[in-house]
């Protein structure tokens, strides 16, 4: 699977749009079985050095005052976590029901005001330039329509708000079984493995070798981005946690005014 020239990722941007609507409610039950085990390791990681880590990292990147963030494909609500108690007004968007009542579950026994809806990423239900923040993390590669996707979290972006996110080009991975008792997968059956290589397969995103493509994507949209290969190194602190040995990058996108 190459990654696409301009000339194809400009043809590709004039491509009508049609939902799967099937393909989207199997990603949604997917990730509405995963939730309970999901929002432990999230708890394990935003507790440890990881999550400190995650939160030196996230400051580096934001403006020094209280902001407005849409943090979008929350799951358990890791980033509101670690960011609501700085001051920031924090909501929490996901398109599994489960993962929405896991994080307000989370956020709730830590005390933390955050919010959270259900949602799609594609479609948000927000009036243009709500937030001066927008923030995701391991969604992308998830979703069936990343460009419009992208097109809805440049339209709720404040002039000169930020898009923070952080991925990895999982297109060309296959997900299996691990024997490795520490690593963060560890406990998913090859069934639940299998059933997430046979989604991916299916989504337009697997074909592209990323975040080059994104880069380019979102620089269409009129966006100053940047980009770090791979953040793993700085975020990924905790010995007892293992992850897949791939890249996790990080997009830095800013909106002009």
């Amino acid at each position: 699977m190459d990654c696409m020239g301009d000339n194809a990722l400009r043809r590709e941007e004039c491509q009508p749009t049609s939902r799967d609507f099937r393909l989207e409610k199997r990603i949604e039950t997917y990730w509405n079985q995963r939730s309970a085990a999901f929002s432990q390791l999230r708890l394990q990681e935003a507790a440890g050095p990881n999550g400190e880590a995650w939160r030196m990292l996230l400051q580096e990147h934001l403006p020094d005052r209280r902001l407005s963030i849409l943090d979008i494909g929350t799951g358990a609500g890791f980033f509101p976590l670690l960011l609501a108690p700085l001051g920031h007004e924090v909501i929490g968007v996901d398109l599994s029901e489960k993962m929405v009542q896991e994080a307000r579950k989370n956020c709730l026994a830590a005390g933390v005001p955050a919010r959270f809806r259900k949602m799609d990423a594609q479609a948000l239900d927000f009036v243009d330039e709500s937030f001066d923040v927008i923030l995701s993390r391991n969604l992308t590669w998830t979703l069936p329509d990343v460009m419009e996707a992208y097109r809805e979290w440049h339209r709720v972006l404040r002039p000169q708000g930020i898009l923070l996110n952080f991925d990895s080009d999982y297109g060309c991975k296959t997900f299996t079984k691990t024997k490795d008792a520490d690593h963060v997968h560890a406990s998913l059956s090859q069934e639940t493995l299998t059933a997430c290589n046979d989604i991916k397969h299916q989504l337009h995103i697997s074909q592209h070798r990323r975040p080059f493509w994104d880069a380019r994507f979102l620089d269409s949209l009129g966006m100053e981005v940047s980009v770090d290969a791979d953040i793993a190194p700085r975020v990924q602190r905790d010995p007892s946690m293992h992850y897949d040995d791939v890249a996790v990058f990080g997009i830095h996108a800013k909106k002009s005014s």
